[in-house]
């Protein structure tokens, strides 16, 4: 064979392999007590068959400096919602995450991220809200243990534990949800979406052509556990709620969240809006104030109505302080099993 063979037969392989560099971005905000996500649909005159997305698109190297600069960009033309905080999330490039076919020729490799941004009031352009426990509602424990987890999700995982490797399944599960009286740890998020989707109990299992269990539930049941996202769009939320959960212990990413004046308990019922747990509302007031996060303004809001509540601001000094400036606060205990 010729060397122009060869180059040529190298250059077929290397196009129908070609690596796709796209941007995703999970944006997060609080209203009313609610944590919701921007999310868009990739065909608008399909509204009830596309399932929602996160924004996304690819990097456009020509005309964006910066992989940031591009998803800012991105953004900003899909829903017309200039981002504030931004942090990069992880890299998502599984072979068929995007396009999940068997012949796939080029792979789609995502840089997502993680945005918050203040209260939307307005519209978003093409984008629109969501409640982000519309997606995992086994995640919501603010009111007392989701039932969805002893009545649909428990027996199911227990049934798959059944067919193979029972003790390790079991232990993935115990784990994952605290079962038996252990810790629920609401940082794994993406554990538990991740169990779910190889127990087959999530859509997306099906729709991405993934063997299904025994134990798997019909498709019409499957859409109890959550409702499915484009692609592999559930497993980077999922990806971005486990780290904001994580990172409200150690760093002051709560206040990204807040306007600027605030009161204690708004700080509050966005802390648990995020964590999915209730807290202690005098431990929190008190760890609050003395860990020197905030500083008094000196004026009351009449928001709630009722008696007039005192206003707080982030009191940013404390970023040179101390290393870890973090919402740390211990749990009512009827938050846990």
């Amino acid at each position: 064979m010729s060397n122009a063979q060869t180059s040529t037969r190298r250059g077929i392989r290397a196009a129908a392999h070609t690596v796709i560099i796209g941007l995703n971005a999970c944006i997060v905000t609080v209203g009313e007590e609610t944590p919701r996500v921007l999310v868009v649909r990739r065909d608008p005159a399909a509204r009830t068959q596309a399932p929602d997305g996160l924004p996304f698109g690819p990097f456009e190297p020509e005309h964006d400096r910066t992989l940031e600069i591009g998803l800012r960009n991105l953004v900003k033309d899909q829903t017309h919602v200039s981002l504030g905080y931004v942090e990069q999330l992880y890299t998502f490039g599984d072979r068929g995450r995007h396009e999940p076919e068997a012949d796939e020729g080029r792979r789609v490799v995502s840089v997502g991220y993680l945005a918050l941004t203040r209260e939307a009031k307005d519209s978003a352009g093409s984008g629109s809200w969501r409640n982000i426990y519309d997606f995992f509602p086994w995640e919501d424990w603010r009111n007392e243990r989701p039932a969805i987890i002893d009545d649909l999700i428990r027996p199911r995982l227990d049934a798959w534990a059944g067919l193979a490797d029972k003790d390790l399944r079991h232990d993935r599960a115990r784990l994952c949800f605290g079962f038996d009286g252990l810790h629920w740890d609401e940082e794994k998020v993406l554990e538990r979406y991740e169990l779910m989707y190889d127990a087959g109990l999530v859509l997306e299992t099906r729709r991405d052509g993934r063997p299904l269990p025994a134990s798997a539930p019909p498709a019409s049941d499957q859409k109890q556990f959550g409702e499915a996202m484009q692609f592999d769009h559930r497993r980077i939320l999922a990806t971005g709620m486990g780290r904001l959960r994580g990172k409200l212990k150690y760093r002051p990413i709560v206040f990204e969240l807040m306007d600027e004046a605030f009161t204690l308990l708004e700080l509050q019922r966005t802390v648990e809006a995020i964590s999915g747990i209730r807290l202690h509302k005098q431990n929190f007031r008190r760890l609050v104030e003395t860990s020197g996060l905030v500083e008094r303004t000196g004026k009351r809001s009449t928001k709630a109505g009722g008696r007039p509540a005192e206003q707080f601001r982030f009191r940013r000094e404390v970023l040179r302080e101390r290393p870890a400036p973090g919402v740390r606060v211990p749990l009512r205990r009827t938050a846990r099993l």
